[in-house]
């Protein structure tokens, strides 16, 4: 069974790899350490969905070795206070 799937493996403060809603399709992991767990259950079969500490939510897909080398995240999120969607012109909802 995969280790992400299996939720006493894992922790607040544990590093880890996950996918995240949008990146189902492509299978695109981000990599990030873990807030909160939101699974209540003890196993999940595509991974225990947890937040990570830039408050991105996603299923857990690997446990990262502490000794792995932290690879810096190209895709950062957005600055806090700047907006992850930009608002539609109102002209759009004719």
């Amino acid at each position: 069974m995969n280790e992400g799937t299996i939720r006493k493996n894992i922790k607040p403060g544990t590093t880890v790899d996950i996918v995240l809603k949008e990146d189902q399709p492509t299978g695109k992991l981000t990599r990030g350490t873990v807030s909160n767990i939101l699974t209540n259950s003890s196993t999940h079969p595509r991974g225990i969905k947890v937040r990570l500490d830039d408050g991105r939510v996603g299923r857990v897909q690997h446990i990262v070795d502490p000794s792995e080398p932290v690879e810096p995240d190209p895709n950062p999120p957005a600055v806090r206070g700047t907006p992850l969607f930009p608002k539609k012109d109102p002209r759009s909802y004719r």
